[in-house]
């Protein structure tokens, strides 16, 4: 077994493996750019070795620098987590003509399946099933056009060496092929300096099933079963869970066979995922092989009990695998929440920031569990992906999974970036993800016109109503701590209050009484407790034998409540100050029409309009790209260009001008 390893990456994944290696008493070597620094896997491993600037094409994408850090440590073996150089064939190949043994698949693995194209080939000649399209190099977009007519559309246009979303456009009429093939292909050379595209038939409404193999150097290969990761945007997954409601036993052998058999079909060894589409009749179509550790291999890992990182070790080290097929067994449901540091309420833009307050929730083992990369003070660059944790949940049911899920989001206390959570929170209470109607398009038929989190419904308006009760009592009890020096409620006592949520009004009957909260609302009365002090950031309240949370932020004149994907405003009024408050004036927007703004902080990629020049709806103004993402912004009305405050190479900053309008 090895004695010490090189971590080539950051963040939550150098973090995780480091927690692997310590346990098995293996020291640890990470590499840090600038930007990671005061990172916390740099904090938590033994050796950390400078390799370079801020941006990954000067330090973690630099194989020399990497292979230096390996030999000048004493690495005897390197672990490269997921991104980065995972899935770069030439890494490996360079590391074992170094006597350094890389902690993964052969390279010749890699390079057949991390080609979109030649993997399909191999696939299709493994005998396992694959989505129709042309399995070819399409050299332009007029030859692009041509093929997806002979396809039909809608078509997927995607780079053969893309992955994590990047490089992939979907085109559902002619008009869209010319600028999802640019773009496609702009990201794919930007992000893995390949910039082959392809297109085969998109599968519309179809659930992502991924499948996780092992396999070793002796030949042995087995499945631990499926993931479901069907809840994405932009292709990126969201929420995954373990196993899918999905599938059944016989669709299940299925998937794991071929799966199994693509493994050996390339000479894999080492953990790896094979991807599919699932439609709604069950019939599934090879998607990808992901030759490395999945983001979301921690709900393989809590429905299976194994650690998938050490199983990759020991393969890599020579062991056989110490169970074989007959001997996997799952337990229970896994769910999986990403959270990432992006704005949901515009359009999931990517943040960038310092993590100014970091609480995540109270772990607890086989139930509750943070894999995550930062601390309190962290910050988020422009430089890398924006996701700051994945928090996983398990219990013996799916329903109690997601309830374990919920007050977890709703602890997880975050401030100075602005963060997903209270949208991961209200995917969960969305009644058709609880009944498991899920696909790829959930989060586009549910979010139609983006995420809103201020639409309670009519069971959690009464939480948080109970929730301005007890902190009304509170407030009285601070009162009275000045006013006579009575620090509790010592009898009972009825107050009669208004209630803002936001601009709704709620006239609100309460009696306190020693340890509990009476409310009457709409002629039901409810009975609750609650663990919640002054300044403290967390309320739990106690209803109906359930316990829920709230995140509690003090605002100039009320406060903030956020739960179950829920934020609301809240102001607590006397009768006299209700009355008075419908004369208040409303604060008028200031008209930001006349300027393209950029709605992300990112790199200004180009400028498609001059000064002077007419713009209709719809045409392309400029592209702004962030973490390694290209979007377009497109003109939303008619009008002629004024002023250019921005040129190409320039960083913006969120909302910053690019051009005004006359």
């Amino acid at each position: 077994m090895f004695k010490k390893i090189l971590i080539a990456n950051r963040g939550e994944i150098a973090c995780r493996v480091i927690k692997t290696a310590k346990r098995m008493g293996i020291a640890t070597v990470v590499v840090y750019s600038d930007a990671d620094q005061n990172s916390l896997s740099v904090e938590e491993a033994d050796e950390a070795v400078h390799i370079g600037s801020s941006p990954a094409i000067e330090s973690y994408l630099d194989t020399k620098k990497i292979l230096k850090a390996a030999k000048e440590t004493g690495a005897e073996a390197v672990h490269p987590g997921y991104g980065f150089l995972s899935e770069n064939a030439s890494f490996p190949t360079l590391l074992n003509e170094n006597g350094i043994t890389f902690i993964g698949p052969p390279p010749e693995a890699i390079s057949v399946m991390g080609d979109k194209i030649a993997s399909k080939k191999l696939a299709n000649k493994a005998g396992v099933n694959t989505v129709p399209g042309h399995v070819g190099v399409i050299e332009n977009h007029t030859i692009a056009t041509e093929i997806a007519a002979s396809i039909g559309y809608p078509v997927m246009i995607k780079a053969s060496s893309g992955g994590g979303g990047k490089g992939m456009r979907i085109a559902y009429e002619e008009s869209q092929i010319v600028d999802g093939f640019r773009l496609a292909q702009s990201e794919a050379k930007s992000s893995f300096g390949d910039d082959r595209i392809f297109i085969e038939k998109y599968i519309e409404g179809p659930r992502h099933i991924e499948i996780q193999i092992l396999a070793d150097k002796h030949g042995n290969v087995i499945h631990l079963g499926e993931r479901e990761c069907s809840i994405q945007r932009r292709h990126q997954k969201v929420i995954e869970e373990a196993p899918s409601l999905a599938l059944d036993p016989e669709t299940r052998e299925k998937m794991g066979t071929q799966a199994c058999d693509l493994a050996r079909a390339v000479g894999y060894h080492s953990a790896g995922t094979v991807e599919f589409i699932l439609d709604s009749n069950n019939n599934f179509y090879f998607l990808e092989m992901n030759t490395r550790l999945q983001v979301e291999h921690a709900v393989t890992e809590m429905v299976t009990g194994l650690d998938l990182v050490q199983l990759m070790i020991e393969i890599s080290s020579g062991k056989p695998l110490p169970l074989c097929q007959k001997d996997v067994k799952t337990d229970g449901w896994a769910i999986e929440s990403r959270v990432y540091a992006e704005d949901p309420e515009r359009n999931f833009l990517p943040v960038t920031g310092r993590l100014s307050i970091y609480r995540p929730p109270k772990t607890k083992l086989n139930e509750v569990r943070v894999d995550a990369g930062v601390a309190e003070g962290s910050d988020i660059s422009i430089y890398y992906d924006p996701m700051i944790a994945k928090l996983i949940t398990h219990s013996d049911t799916r329903t109690k999974a997601i309830h374990l899920m919920q007050n977890a989001l709703d602890s997880y206390y975050i401030r100075g970036v602005g963060q997903n959570t209270t949208f991961l929170s209200s995917i969960l209470s969305n009644p058709r993800f609880i009944e498991g109607r899920i696909n790829t398009d959930f989060i586009t038929d549910e979010y139609p016109n983006g995420y809103l989190p201020n639409n309670p419904m009519a069971e959690d308006k009464i939480k948080f109503l109970a929730a301005v009760a007890w902190i009304n009592r509170k407030l009285k009890e601070r009162d009275k701590q000045f006013i006579n020096n009575k620090y509790l409620i010592q009898t009972e006592d009825t107050d009669r209050i208004v209630v803002l949520l936001d601009k709704d009004i709620n006239e609100l009957d309460i009696t306190n009484n020693l340890k509990t909260v009476s409310i009457r609302f709409n002629k039901e009365e409810y009975c609750f407790s609650a663990e919640w002090e002054i300044g403290q950031p967390l309320l739990v309240l106690n209803l109906n034998e359930e316990s829920f949370v709230f995140q509690v932020d003090t605002e100039l004149c009320g406060y903030t409540l956020t739960h179950s994907g829920i934020r609301l405003d809240i102001r607590i009024l006397s009768l006299l100050e209700a009355n008075l408050y419908k004369f208040m004036p409303e604060k008028v927007l200031p008209d930001q029409s006349k300027y393209l703004l950029s709605p992300m902080p990112g790199l200004l990629v180009s400028v498609a309009v001059n000064v002077g020049d007419e713009v209709s709806v719809g045409e392309e103004l400029a592209v702004v790209e962030a973490m390694k993402m290209e979007n377009i912004l497109y003109a939303q009305t008619n009008a002629r260009v004024k002023n250019i405050s921005a040129k190409s190479g320039d960083s913006l900053a969120v909302d910053e001008i690019i051009l005004e309008f006359e």
